[in-house]
């Protein structure tokens, strides 16, 4: 018998790795691994106090309840979809892709972090420009594109009413100032 952990803040490579291996640390039989989620088999000898107590030491933590599990979920779609550079239609996709209303996804998104969806990929738009502008492989026009904006006055506008600069002036920045994915909402 198996038992299914969705963890909040799990979301890139990194993470499931990091889990991975406390998880081997800690002497769980691993089934599977994805983002937000992890499957072990159960065994009497498992401390799941002490799994919990080290995976918040990391910066993670297990969610207890479903709404908190369900907008874990939304975010990784999300940032996945972002980071393939698969943006057109985002948010109307997502209610097929969860078989639920959106009206109630975004209702539940909203309640639980405080963030509308809108606002949330907007947010996850701005820190990918913030990438590819770091990266300096495309031009403001070609980062526009890329992230389904319509023009570059479009993402512009957006890019400093969010981070409070133009783009030129992030780009001109020694140090460019990110945020971590999981730290959006």
């Amino acid at each position: 018998m198996s038992h299914t952990f969705y963890i909040k803040n799990m979301v890139c490579n990194r993470c499931k790795t990091t889990v991975l291996n406390l998880l081997n640390a800690k002497g769980f039989q691993v089934e599977s691994v994805q983002l937000g989620k992890i499957e072990v088999r159960d065994n009497p000898h498992n401390n799941y106090g002490e799994f919990e107590k080290e995976l918040n030491a990391l910066g993670f933590e297990l969610i207890t309840d479903a709404a908190t599990a369900l907008v874990e979920k939304i975010k990784i779609v999300l940032i996945r979809q972002i980071d393939k550079g698969d943006t057109e239609g985002i948010l109307s996709n997502l209610a097929e892709q969860f078989g639920n209303n959106y009206s109630l996804l975004s209702k539940t998104f909203s309640r639980t972090t405080g963030m509308t969806l809108e606002k949330y990929l907007i947010n996850l738009k701005i820190e990918k420009a913030k990438e590819y502008i770091q990266m300096k492989q495309l031009n403001f026009s070609e980062i526009a594109y890329s992230l389904n904006y319509k023009n570059s006055s479009h993402l512009a506008k957006q890019f400093k009413q969010i981070t409070g600069m133009s783009m030129t002036a992030f780009k001109n920045l020694q140090n460019g100032n990110r945020k971590e994915l999981d730290n959006i909402v």
